[in-house]
C-alpha cells in the first residue's frame, strides 16, 4: 500500500499519510500503481457527476473538469505547456528544446495548447455526460497514467536530474508489465468503448513516443505530462465518436 501512497503523492494533490517515504527507490517502485491512481481520480469524478445529475450538462462538465485539474494540481498541463513551447520555439534544435522546457515561463504556444486541450475535454465531457456515458470519466485517467508506465518501460529518460529520473532508474519492469496487462483487462471490461479507447491510446502513444525520440532522443518529465494530457483527450474524443 505504501507504493500506492507514493504514486498518489506524486501524481495528485490528494492527502497521503505523513509517514509516506519518498526515497528514489520507492518512487521507482510506485510507477506500477499509476493506473490505480487514475482509477481513483475517475471514481472521484464519477462521484461528483452523480451528485450533479440534476444540473445542466454544461455545468456538470465544467465542474468535473475543474475537479480533474484540481486533483492533479495541473501537473500534466504544465508539462503540456512546456512541451508545446519547446516544440514551437526550438525549430528542431534538441538543446534549445531542452532549455525551453526548463524555463518556468509559459509562452504563447503553451498557453494555446493548454487552452485547446481544456476546451476539447470540456466539449467531449459535455457529450459523454449528456449521453450518460460515465465510463469515460474512468477510462481516460486510467489510460493516461498507464501510458506513463509504458513510456517508462520503453523510452530513455534523458534528464538525470529530472522529476521522473528516480522512476526511470528504479522501475520494477515485471510489476510495470503486470500493471499494464491488468489495465488492459479492465478496459476490455467496458466493452467496445474500452477496447476502442485502448487502441486509440496505444496508437497516440506510439506517435508521441516517436516524436520524443526523434526530437529529443528520449523523454523528459514535461513530455510525460504532455503525453498524459493528449492521450486523455484523445480517449474522450474517440469515445464521443464511437458513441455516435
Amino acid at each position: 500500500m505504501r507504493f500506492f501512497w507514493i504514486a498518489l503523492q506524486f501524481l495528485t494533490r490528494l492527502p497521503v499519510p505523513r509517514s509516506t517515504s519518498t526515497s528514489p527507490e520507492d518512487r521507482g517502485r510506485s510507477v506500477p500503481f499509476y493506473p490505480l491512481v487514475g482509477l481513483l481520480l475517475g471514481a472521484l469524478m464519477v462521484g461528483m457527476q452523480t451528485l450533479l445529475t440534476s444540473a445542466d450538462v454544461g455545468l456538470q462538465s465544467a465542474l468535473v473538469l475543474v475537479l480533474w485539474v484540481l486533483l492533479t494540481g495541473g501537473l500534466h498541463l504544465d508539462g503540456l505547456a512546456d512541451s508545446a513551447d519547446a516544440w514551437a520555439g526550438s525549430h528542431g534544435d534538441r538543446e534549445r528544446a531542452l532549455r525551453i522546457m526548463k524555463d518556468a515561463a509559459c509562452g504563447p504556444a503553451g498557453v494555446a495548447a493548454v487552452t485547446l486541450i481544456l476546451l476539447i475535454k470540456f466539449a467531449a465531457l459535455s457529450v459523454l455526460l449528456r449521453e450518460n456515458i460515465w465510463a469515460g470519466l474512468i477510462i481516460a485517467p486510467v489510460l493516461g497514467r498507464a501510458a506513463l508506465v509504458l513510456l517508462f518501460l520503453t523510452t530513455p529518460y534523458i534528464r538525470p536530474e529530472g522529476l521522473g529520473a528516480a522512476q526511470a532508474t528504479f522501475l520494477p519492469r515485471r510489476s510495470a508489465i503486470a500493471a499494464l496487462f491488468i489495465s488492459a483487462i479492465v478496459m476490455m471490461g467496458f466493452g467496445l468503448a474500452g477496447i476502442w479507447a485502448l487502441a486509440v491510446s496505444l496508437g497516440m502513444l506510439l506517435v508521441l513516443r516517436a516524436m520524443m525520440v526523434h526530437r529529443l532522443g528520449g523523454a523528459t518529465g514535461d513530455t510525460f505530462g504532455a503525453a498524459c494530457e493528449l492521450i486523455e483527450t484523445a480517449v474522450l474524443v474517440s469515445m464521443v465518436l464511437v458513441s455516435g
